[in-house]
């Protein structure tokens, strides 16, 4: 371990007992403190057109639709326009809404463009009111159990262990875990879209470094080794932050690179508490020039501190989904589904070269 991490580890205790520190509008310009308040309900038009060219072989197409309906997201009404066979299906295990069109061999291009309405609004937990709530023991299991990508055995459990140390509380174990997280995964540019996401992987090669559904996953998989309820939730950023941070925004012209997963962990007494320290390390490493080692100063400590309990609210979910198959795909569970997926005769498309694949995702904000 490097040395900036070692003083990260030493100071994490302090760092987030700190108050927080001025933020503005650009690093550089004059100070707002980064403090997502639950504010007034935003509403999006999401627009995602696919158009694949001809083939003499059978094409398919699979397109996430937003599936959680919360007090901080409502999915709104549905447009599909298309010149294939269109179906509307749901995950039966996770209830993943996605739409699927299939296009028989043909002289012209397969097209499905499909738009729907969702209002988001910023979250952020009141530590100060807890409401009370309880999982059931079904519910903590199903929250708790292993997946493809987020074992809970082995090296997982052990990395888990060491990471909460003495901690006894669901929420001291999260802070644990979210600290040792931030202290140790980094942001890895080179790693191609969103990133696979296999954290028994990333711990036995000892290369914690990924993007977003490589070090949330991380997150989440070492809380439920340690039996603490924890979910991935995959979606898209719909525009650009009103606290300033480039890296921490959509451009509602061109989505089609803006997937980005979040994630939640269950909190006795106050419930599903939102979590983002893949943010956290997507700050530290690319919102100035320099690659900032650690989540202190005022460009990386109010995030640092906020996404403990908070989201801004310019990000969509699309669903909270592992291991999901696609009808009528190719048989192989995909890890999450986040982004347009396709297939041609027997060969998937790359979902994440948007180029090639010749999908594009906008956002137009709405009055409604």
């Amino acid at each position: 371990m490097n040395s900036a991490r070692r003083a990260f580890m030493a100071r994490s205790a302090a760092a987030c007992a700190a108050a927080a520190l001025p933020w503005g509008p650009s690093w550089a310009q004059a100070p707002s403190p980064f403090n997502p308040q639950v504010n007034d309900w935003r509403s999006f038009d999401v627009t995602t057109d696919v158009e694949v060219p001809a083939s003499e072989e059978t094409t398919r197409l699979w397109l996430p639709l937003s599936s959680v309906n919360s007090d901080w997201q409502r999915p709104g009404e549905v447009q599909i326009d298309s010149n294939g066979r269109v179906e509307s299906l749901t995950d039966p295990v996770y209830g993943a809404r996605m739409v699927m069109a299939s296009f028989a061999p043909a002289a012209e291009p397969s097209r499905l463009r499909v738009t729907e309405r969702v209002q988001v609004r910023n979250r952020r937990m009141d530590w100060s009111k807890p409401n009370g709530a309880k999982l059931s023991a079904e519910e903590h299991a199903f929250w708790t159990q292993p997946t493809q990508l987020l074992p809970t055995d082995g090296i997982v459990r052990e990395t888990a262990l060491r990471a909460v140390g003495g901690a006894a509380t669901d929420v001291a174990k999260a802070r644990a875990i979210y600290e040792w997280v931030i202290a140790n995964a980094f942001r890895d540019q080179a790693v191609k879209g969103c990133g696979p996401g296999d954290i028994r992987g990333m711990l036995e090669s000892g290369n914690l470094g990924g993007k977003c559904a490589d070090i949330n996953a991380l997150f989440v998989g070492l809380c439920r080794a340690v039996g603490v309820a924890a979910r991935d939730l995959y979606g898209l950023r719909l525009a650009p932050s009103a606290f300033g941070y480039k890296q921490l925004s959509g451009k509602s012209e061109n989505l089609s690179g803006a997937q980005h997963c979040r994630a939640e962990v269950f909190i006795s007494r106050f419930g599903w508490v939102a979590m983002d320290p893949a943010d956290v390390t997507k700050v530290m490493r690319a919102e100035t020039p320099e690659w900032l080692r650690l989540p202190t100063g005022p460009v990386v400590e109010p995030v640092y501190k906020a996404l403990f309990g908070a989201w801004e609210g310019n990000w969509m979910a699309y669903n909270d989904a592992h291991d999901v198959v696609l009808p009528d795909g190719d048989g192989k569970a995909l890890g999450f589904l986040m982004y347009p997926n396709g297939r041609v005769g027997s060969e998937m498309l790359d979902a994440y070269q948007p180029k090639s694949f010749r999908y594009h995702i906008s956002a137009e904000a709405v009055s409604a």
